[in-house]
């Protein structure tokens, strides 16, 4: 369980401002959150479902495209075949 002491010491660590009114609902939220994590630690570890390895990727499909040519024709500013772009830095 969460004291409303722990709470405060967390805000001024993670140096934000709680005031008294919202200090009972953090207090309230972070003891249900440590609850779920005592939950979840109770669980067998490798309890998990074995869904298997799936591709979620589509194959590869070469599709025509512009030459290097067409695609720099338009550029304001090549070097050795590439786009030339201002420096960053």
């Amino acid at each position: 369980m969460v004291e409303s002491e722990d709470v405060r010491k967390i805000a001024r660590l993670a140096d934000i401002g709680i005031d008294e009114n919202e200090l009972t609902e953090f207090t309230d939220q972070c003891s249900r959150i440590l609850t779920y994590f005592e939950m979840l630690d109770a669980l067998p570890a490798g309890s998990g479902i074995d869904r298997g390895l799936i591709n979620v990727f589509r194959e590869d499909e070469i599709t025509p495209s512009l030459s290097q040519e067409e695609s720099l024709q338009n550029a304001a500013s090549t070097e050795n075949g590439y786009f030339k772009a201002p420096r960053v830095m």
